[in-house]
């Protein structure tokens, strides 16, 4: 089980001469289908622009299970999340939105960081709430099998 959060159609920019979606463009994939989850706990774009905090990739690790080709449409669902004062972990999957295989996945590490002193910052309480509501009602969708980076947040 997983929360889902985008769907994107392969472009033919984003394919290269093996006829299949280049792995830059899973990144890109999964970056955008992470702005929806960023959104959601008031970390993303416009907390960026109006509280000058914002998250930084520190460590990913991605898989690329099954070549996607081009006009083929993936979904990205989030199927791992859990933070600290400081960080936040998660795992994205990319399903084939026909076929429903695993195409590629990704785990993440990233901080959040005051945008005005580039240093790391805690999370506002509010923001924490937020995560923690989510973490609560979805955590039963979660899986915790091949996780990479779960040793990587300090609770």
């Amino acid at each position: 089980m997983s929360v889902f959060l985008k769907t994107e159609k392969v472009k033919k920019e984003w394919t290269d001469y093996n006829g299949h979606m280049n792995m830059s463009y899973y990144v890109l994939i999964f970056d955008n289908a992470a702005e929806v989850m960023l959104t959601k706990f008031n970390i993303g774009e416009e907390s960026a622009q109006s509280d000058k905090k914002s998250t930084f990739a520190v460590e990913t690790h991605t898989t690329y299970d099954q070549e996607v080709k081009l006009g083929e449409e993936v979904e990205v669902h989030l199927t791992y999340f859990d933070h600290d004062k400081k960080r936040i972990h998660y795992r994205a999957s990319m399903f084939h939105k026909e076929k429903k295989y695993l195409a590629a996945t990704t785990e993440v590490l990233s901080l959040y960081i005051d945008l005005n002193k580039r240093k790391v910052a805690e999370f506002e309480p509010e923001k924490i709430v937020i995560m923690d509501d989510f973490i609560k009602s979805n955590s039963s969708k979660f899986n915790t099998e091949k996780l990479v980076l779960l040793n990587k947040l300090k609770k």
